[in-house]
């Protein structure tokens, strides 16, 4: 069962709308032909009393409309999700048929071959839902608007054309557009929710990765800043040596002694911006994750019950890194909608427990696992810590990190 339900399951929410919509313009071909297509077949045949040879035609003749409509909207949902440019030559000879089968069976009509009942059921039908497969490969919503307008307009002076009666003609413009406005907003509408969907995944990946460019930006900016000082310094001291040395003044050597010690103090600030960097504040990361978790639109619970404990340096950053990186795979991977973040002590194994659960996890990976978790555990062991990740099964994905209180020497203030 999970392998029938797990391409379901495994999609992102915008896969889901996708497949949810493009399955919806597929069941449109069959509306097409069974609620339209089978008017025809009410054409009597007063030679013999099994269907006529007109009825027969006219029923292929839609049918061959529902499948070009429909291969058209699938063609322009692929261009309203980027994958292919929009099908302009496809539309064009969608509309270009729709166009000479209204006219067909409104001069079938007009000569009595075809029944004026069966007539107007026939014309609505495939208007109706050519105009709903043109408007998906329309990009502004004025252009969606002339599609009813022009199809109502134009079946209207095909018929005072073909000198029917103009309350017929009336009645063909009024069915006309309100028809065809009825799908071209539904399908300009299902167009506009699948790029909008897609836009707001694009989004949430990409305020991942900004996330940690800005992370790598102020790490830059940092070492630059200290760097860039001392490096001009040692340059201009070194220069002023080499020009020393070369008159034999003893004062090239005070020189490069002062050169020696400017190199030893950038490779102690270079270690402590290393360090700052390396080490995450544990407070800090988890207030970060509740405010980027809901801002992606999801339920970010943070159950913090350890602040009377004085953790060590180590661990906060062994945590810290625990929370930031588990925050990362929540937005990156799945379709979660709810998390919970919760970092408690069990007193009776001295145990620090960070568990962090999401949902909307599928089942199967996407991929080979990445090595995020990797460097995990080995933050972890340097604390005599351990990660457990995986599946908690209801589509929830689970990681706990456990340390030793006593290990490292935490202890309960007092």
């Amino acid at each position: 069962m999970s392998k029938l339900t797990g391409w379901w399951k495994n999609r992102s929410s915008a896969g889901k709308v996708e497949v949810y919509t493009r399955w919806s313009f597929h069941f449109f071909v069959l509306v097409e032909i069974g609620s339209f297509g089978s008017m025809a077949f009410t054409v009597p045949d007063p030679a013999s009393p099994g269907p006529s040879a007109v009825a027969v035609a006219a029923f292929l003749v839609v049918c061959a409309h529902s499948v070009l409509v429909g291969y058209l909207s699938s063609r322009a949902l692929d261009g309203v999700t980027g994958r292919r440019e929009r099908p302009v030559r496809l539309s064009l000879v969608a509309s270009a048929l729709t166009a000479a089968v209204v006219v067909l069976f409104l001069c079938l009509r007009r000569f009595g071959v075809m029944e004026a009942t069966v007539a107007p059921g026939l014309v609505l039908g495939v208007s109706c839902f050519g105009c709903g497969s043109l408007v998906l490969t329309l990009e502004k919503a004025r252009h969606m608007a002339y599609v009813p307008l022009a199809a109502a307009a134009g079946t209207a002076a095909v018929v005072g054309a073909l000198g029917l009666p103009p309350t017929e003609a009336l009645g063909y413009f009024v069915g006309m557009l309100l028809t065809c406005a009825f799908l071209a907003f539904t399908c300009g509408f299902s167009g506009w929710l699948l790029r909008t969907v897609y836009e707001l995944d694009h989004a949430r990946e990409l305020q991942a990765r900004l996330a940690v460019a800005e992370e790598r930006l102020r790490f830059g900016r940092d070492l630059h800043d200290v760097m860039g000082r001392n490096l001009a310094v040692i340059a201009l001291k070194s220069e002023l040596a080499v020009r020393l040395a070369r008159r034999e003044r003893p004062e090239a050597v005070d020189q490069m002694i002062e050169v020696q010690r400017i190199a030893r103090e950038s490779q102690m600030e270079v270690r402590d911006v290393v360090r700052g960097y390396r080490e995450a504040d544990l407070a800090v990361e988890l207030e970060g994750a509740r405010g980027v978790l809901s801002a992606a639109g999801m339920d970010c619970r943070v159950e913090f019950a350890t602040a009377a404990r004085e953790l060590p340096a180590e661990v906060q950053s062994a945590l810290g890194w625990v929370v930031r990186e588990a925050t990362t795979n929540v937005l990156r991977h799945g379709d979660a909608r709810s998390c919970l973040i919760r970092l408690t002590d069990r007193e009776a194994s001295g145990t620090l427990t960070l568990l962090v659960e999401n949902d909307g996890v599928a089942e199967a990976p996407a991929g080979p696992p990445g090595s995020g978790l990797a460097g995990l555990r080995e933050r972890l062991a340097a604390v005599d810590g351990t990660l457990h990740a995986g599946p908690a099964g209801g589509g929830r994905f689970r990681l706990r990190a456990e340390i030793p209180l006593d290990a490292r020497g935490v202890e309960v203030r007092a």
